[in-house]
This record gives C-alpha cells, structure tokens and sequence, in this order.
C-alpha cells in the first residue's frame, strides 16, 4: 500500500471528522466524541497545525493524528509539552501498522519543532512499542482517574522530562 503522511489541511477537516467518527464507533473505552474534540481544538491555543496529520492512501484520508499543547505544573514550574489525542484509523485500515507510522512521523516533526515531550492516556500494550512509559515513572499525574499504566509518556528528546515532574493541565477543550 502506497501510504502519504502529510500535514492536514482545511479541506481535509470533513473527511477526517468522519474518519475520527467511524474509527471510534466500536470502540468500548471512548465517549464516541473524539470529532468534536478535533474540531474543538483546532480552534484553540493549543492547536500546532503541523502536529495534524493524516494517512492517504489512493487520495483518500485512512488515518489522522492530532498533537496538541499542554502543561505539566508543580508548585514551582510550569513545563510545555504535547498530548497525543486522538489518534484515528479507519477500521478497514486498521492493523497495517498505519497508526504506528503517523505516530513515528509526528514524533519527528514535533522533535523538529523544539518538543520534547508527550503525554497520552491509551492502551498500555501499543504505545509502549513506541517508547512510551509509565507517566508516573517521570513523576507526571493525569488529572482525572484512569489506570496507571494508561497514562503514558515519552521523551522526544535524551532526558526530555528531566526535571519535570507535577499535574497535566490539558486544554480547556478537553473538558468542552
């Protein structure tokens, strides 16, 4: 399969609102609600129009990434760092390796960006195979209540979360 990663444009927003849409359809642990959350966001300060990137395959849009601000606060600092949400495959597509690769690809153009960091709460046995840890192992807390080993982080950079430790702070259109 001929697979293109490329930077989302504004024509691709309907395409990928469905995309997000029927990838998320089945899924158990989602409040089907993702779409929103892209449009939401796109809108925001947060938003890094680089960071959102799709998959096209024979001119159509099979998957999409989003990276988008966030901090990580304790009493004394604040740090910048990026959430990885969502992250979408259409069902058909799935297990072709096309998320890992819009994973791989948004890594590096956050690492080109000056990036050093993301967070993601997901699925404890896939993010892992692309360095993601355990967040509390770099003394960084989600807050809301989700299982450790759903919270997630990684370093983009050698010792990208050295030092930083303390409360994620998302966006408020995470909570819209």
């Amino acid at each position: 399969m001929d697979l293109i990663i490329r930077k989302e444009n504004p024509e691709d927003f309907k395409a990928v609102f469905k995309l997000i849409e029927k990838a998320f359809e089945n899924e158990r642990m989602s409040d089907h609600k993702e779409q929103f959350l892209v449009e939401r966001l796109r809108k925001s300060n947060a938003f890094v129009p680089p960071l959102s990137m799709v998959a096209e395959t024979e001119k159509k849009i099979v998957g999409h990434i989003l990276l988008t601000k966030l901090k990580i606060k304790n009493e004394h600092n604040e740090f910048e760092s990026l959430a990885l949400a969502p992250i979408s495959v259409l069902p058909e597509y799935q297990r072709n390796g096309i998320g890992g690769m819009l994973i791989k690809e948004a890594h590096e153009k956050a690492k080109e960006l000056g990036f050093q960091s993301v967070v993601l709460v997901g699925h404890e046995k896939y993010y892992p195979k692309f360095g993601y840890k355990q967040a509390d192992l770099f003394g960084i807390k989600l807050p809301f209540e989700v299982p450790k080993e759903n919270c997630m982080a990684i370093e983009l950079t050698e010792n990208g979360l050295e030092n930083v430790s303390g409360m994620v702070k998302y966006p408020k259109e995470f909570y819209e």
